[in-house]
C-alpha cells in the first residue's frame, strides 16, 4: 500500500510564501511523475506542477510558472511545491499526486492540505 502524506499548507497573507512537502511511503518499486493539483471551493481539481523523477523535468501550468517551483529529493521520497508570491486566488486544497509501481504502475492522491491566502 503507497501513501502520500502532504504538509507545508496553512494561512498566509497575500504576497506570502508557503512550502509544501509530499512523502510517499510503502513498498514502492519506482516511480514516474510526481506533482500537485489544486481544487478551490466551488471549482474543478487542476493541475499546478508536476516533476519527473528520474530527469527532473519539471511542468507548470502557465499562469503559475514564475510563482510556484517543483522539486523533489529523492533519497526523502519527498517532492516540495515552493509557492512565493501567493495571491487569494491561490486559496484552494492541494493535492499531492504521484504514478508509482508497486507490483503495477498506479495512480496515487494524498488526503489533501488547505491553503488560504488572505488579502
Amino acid at each position: 500500500q503507497v501513501q502520500l502524506i502532504e504538509s507545508g499548507g496553512g494561512l498566509v497573507q497575500a504576497g506570502g510564501s508557503l512550502r509544501l512537502s509530499c512523502l510517499a511511503s510503502g513498498r514502492i518499486v519506482s516511480y514516474a511523475v510526481m506533482g500537485w493539483f489544486r481544487q478551490a471551493p466551488g471549482k474543478e481539481r487542476e493541475f499546478v506542477a508536476a516533476i519527473r523523477w528520474s530527469g527532473g523535468t519539471t511542468y507548470y501550468v502557465g499562469s503559475l510558472k514564475g510563482r510556484f517551483t517543483i522539486s523533489r529529493d529523492k533519497a526523502k521520497n519527498t517532492v516540495y511545491l515552493q509557492m512565493n508570491s501567493l495571491k487569494p486566488e491561490d486559496t484552494a486544497v492541494y493535492y499531492c499526486n504521484a504514478q508509482i509501481a508497486t507490483i503495477l504502475w498506479n495512480d496515487y492522491w494524498g488526503q489533501g492540505t488547505q491553503v488560504t491566502v488572505s488579502s
